[in-house]
Order: structure tokens, then C-alpha cells, then sequence
């Protein structure tokens, strides 16, 4: 029988998957932690709220006067949209872009006090998402995020490979042979994990492209040049919070005129508040003013705009009202978007947990354990194996012309991959022209034949 290790095809792979695996384990470990937590996200905004909500509702004020609150306490800022209280005893949350630059939530209670404020970036969440999307570093982080999804991606294909049973029976293939003990059941703990977490992780690996600099610059010109555009790209591409809800930075730097209250002729914020609790539409539900800034695109048009933040995508749906009338005067949904968009947003609602709620948040749960230990597990094999003086990589095979099928995927995952593409080419560089003459470096390495 024919030893597989000696195949060509099969060392090659092999000799991939390590590469790949040693390079990204820090990143899915990292991102696996950030992104668990980052699913609870609305828990851990209710949680960063407790005080602001389960208030007294006797002598309550109307949503106007609860926005000139905010804005008295916060003097020169500009409204940007009023959030509606999810519950009768919660307080209203103000969104106010400040005269120097930044935001604030502002609580006002259902009498009119301003309770509280918090700066939106310095929530917990908007911190895992910084961690999660740039490392804290910004574009670089995001950079070299994209390049570890990148090589995950390789990483994940080329285990399926190595994984792919061959002939042999189920044991070990679809569940760990747990009483053979020692290094077996580290390989096949290794193994069959990979195998049942394979699909999730890709698909968490693809949504999360939208979200990247490189693969989105790419895109965005594709979805431009295709006539994809129908309405304002809702995704963030690039480092900066790149699971935020909207764009923060762009609401900053906004000059919308500040709305003020009194104004007249106009239809009060209060009314509309009134409507918004006829449409039903998922928390949080906000209200953006003529010229405020919108959460991606231009700004708020001359009308007041009814729109939801969640994080379920395909639910969110955006109600435009005459300002002096308050008569409706447009509305759009999830379906009036341009096919691409609509998987985007479906993807992107399954990566952040929250298509199908709290059964998403728990499937995400499992991904990253699983994921975390084919980590674990993978590292462990590699110490277990790695000679003293190497670094323990496969060896090359000793016909590398019968590879043009390896070239062959290398070349369509590098299309894909921008990034993977360009640290393809630097390795190519550094192992023909740098390593042969570093031989120390090169045995270190395993760049010899066998």
C-alpha cells in the first residue's frame, strides 16, 4: 500500500496547511475571544445601560422637550437622532455630535432630566470591535486581520484535503478514536473538529470580507462597475469599527445644522415617535432629523427619517416623513436593495449572531470553541513533533514539477485574495532567491527535499 506521506500532491499540502496553521493560530484564537463576545452585543449595551432603564414614568414629558434636555446640557451640539425607548420606564438616548468634535448618547429619563451620557466609541462592544477588526492599531491592524482571514481560508481548504478519509472507516474520521490515547487522539481530535467546524468557519471567513480594506476597495469598484449600486453602501469597509452600526467617524466630521426644537413650521419629534410605535420595527428605533447625518451615505434629507439599528439586517426598514405635514413621503425596505447587497447584509447579519437571535449567538459560541481548539490541538501536534533544532515543517517533495494542480488552486485563491496573492509572491521570492543562500536558515526551516 502506498505510504500517502510520500505523495507529492499530499506533501505539499501538507507542507501548506502547517505554514498557514502556524501563521494564523494567534489571530484565530484572538478573533475567536473578540468575536464571541462581540455576538452579545446587544446584551452588553442593555448591561452598559442598567441605569438608564426601569425609571419612574409619572409626569412624563413628549420627545421634543426630552431632546432640548440633552441639547441644554451639551451646549452647541448637533442632534443627530433621537433613540426611542424600547420599554414605557427606559430612557430616551439622545445622539448628539458635540461643537469640538466626538458624540454622546445622552439618557433622558421619561421626565426630561438628562441622567447620563457615554461616549458611543468607549462602549465594550465598540472596543471588541476594534480589537476584533484592526488589533487597535487601525489600517495596519486591518491589513494584517485580512491576511490571517486570507491564510485561514487556505489553512481550512487544504485540511479538508489532508482530512479526506480515503478508504478508511468513520473512526478517527468523523469522531475521535478517544481510547488509543497519546498522539493519536490529539490527531484525531484535531482532525475531526476540523472537519464539522470546516463549513462554519468558511462562511464566518467570507462575510467577513465586506468588512476588509483590500478585498473591499476591490469589491466596491467591481459592485460599481457591474451596476450593482442601488442606494447607500450599509456596511463599513475598512479598519475603523468595522462592526459599528454606522459609521461614527463620518457622523463627526457631519456639519449638519443643529435642529432646534421650537422650530416652526414643522411637525413635532413626537408625533413621529408616536408612528414609530405602529411600525414594529426591532430595537433600537431611531429618529434622524432633517440634516442630520445618516448612519452611511449623505445626510438626512428636508424629512424626518424612521429607521432601526439592529443588527438583523434583513429586518431593517426606513420610514421618511414630510416635516411640516408629517404625511409620509417614502419608505424602503431589505427587498428594494440590489441582490448583492441583500446577501451581504444576510451574511453580515450571520456573522455578528443575529439572523436567527439567540440560536445565531449560540452557533457562533460553538464555531469559536471549536475553532479555538483545532487551535490548541494543532499547536500541541506541532510541539509534540518538532525537532529540537527545526522549526518541524513538512519537507518539500522531491517532484515538485508534477504540481501544476497545486499551482492551479494557488492562482484561484490568490484572484480572490489580494493579500494572499501578494504575500504569495514575497514567500516566492524569499524561498528562491533569499533562502538557498542561507542554508543554516534553510534546514531550519525544512526547505529540503524528501
Amino acid at each position: 500500500m502506498t505510504d500517502i506521506n510520500r505523495i507529492p500532491l499530499y506533501r505539499t499540502i501538507w507542507r501548506w496547511h502547517f505554514y498557514a496553521g502556524l501563521f494564523v493560530i494567534p489571530f484565530i484564537l484572538m478573533l475567536s475571544v473578540t468575536g464571541t463576545a462581540y455576538l452579545f452585543k446587544p446584551q452588553l449595551d442593555r448591561w452598559q445601560e442598567r441605569a438608564w432603564r426601569g425609571l419612574s414614568t409619572a409626569e412624563r414629558v413628549d420627545a421634543d422637550a426630552q431632546v432640548k434636555a440633552a441639547l441644554a446640557a451639551f451646549p452647541g451640539a448637533n442632534f443627530h437622532y433621537y433613540r426611542v425607548p424600547q420599554a414605557r420606564g427606559d430612557a430616551a438616548v439622545v445622539h448628539v455630535g458635540l461643537p469640538a468634535g466626538g458624540m454622546r448618547d445622552v439618557a433622558v429619563s421619561p421626565q426630561g432630566r438628562v441622567i447620563g451620557s457615554a461616549n458611543p466609541d468607549d462602549r465594550i462592544s465598540a472596543w471588541l470591535a476594534k480589537i476584533h477588526g484592526s488589533l487597535l492599531i487601525g489600517k495596519p491592524g486591518g491589513i494584517i486581520v485580512e491576511l490571517a482571514a486570507s491564510w485561514a481560508i487556505v489553512m481550512i481548504l487544504t485540511g479538508l484535503y489532508l482530512w479526506w478519509p480515503r478508504g478508511r472507516g468513520l473512526a478517527g474520521v468523523v469522531w475521535p478514536r478517544l481510547g488509543l490515547g497519546g498522539r493519536t487522539v490529539l490527531r484525531d481530535l484535531h482532525a475531526v473538529t476540523g472537519f464539522w467546524v470546516s463549513g462554519l468557519a468558511l462562511v464566518l471567513l467570507l462575510t467577513a470580507l465586506p468588512w476588509t480594506d483590500v478585498w473591499a476597495q476591490g469589491f466596491r469598484a467591481v459592485r460599481a462597475e457591474m451596476g450593482w449600486v442601488q442606494g447607500a453602501q450599509d456596511w463599513k469597509s475598512g479598519a475603523a469599527d468595522h462592526h459599528a452600526a454606522h459609521d461614527h467617524k463620518a457622523m463627526a466630521k457631519a456639519m449638519a445644522k443643529p435642529v432646534e426644537v421650537g422650530d416652526e413650521p414643522r411637525v413635532a419629534l413626537d408625533r413621529i415617535v408616536l408612528r414609530a410605535q405602529n411600525e414594529n420595527l426591532p430595537a433600537p428605533v431611531i429618529v434622524q432629523p432633517p440634516g442630520a447625518p445618516n448612519m452611511f451615505g449623505p445626510p438626512n434629507g428636508d424629512t424626518w427619517t424612521l429607521t432601526t439599528q439592529t443588527q438583523n439586517r434583513p429586518l431593517v426598514r426606513k420610514v421618511s416623513y414630510d416635516v411640516v405635514t408629517g404625511i409620509e413621503v417614502s419608505r424602503s425596505g431589505f427587498a428594494d436593495k440590489h441582490i448583492i447587497d441583500r446577501v451581504v447584509g444576510v451574511g453580515i447579519a450571520w456573522h455578528e449572531g443575529a439572523l436567527f437571535g439567540i440560536v445565531s449567538q449560540l452557533i457562533g459560541v460553538l464555531t469559536a470553541l471549536m475553532l479555538m481548539t483545532l487551535a490548541v490541538s494543532g499547536f500541541l501536534m506541532w510541539r509534540r513533533r518538532k525537532p529540537d533544532d527545526a522549526l518541524g515543517a513538512p519537507p518539500l517533495p522531491r517532484d515538485p514539477a508534477k504540481l501544476k494542480g497545486v499551482a492551479a488552486i494557488i492562482l484561484v485563491l490568490a484572484a480572490l485574495l489580494p493579500l494572499l496573492a501578494a504575500s504569495l509572491i514575497l514567500l516566492w521570492i524569499v524561498d528562491r532567491l533569499i533562502i538557498p543562500r542561507l542554508p543554516r536558515a534553510a534546514r531550519w526551516l525544512g526547505v529540503v527535499r524528501a
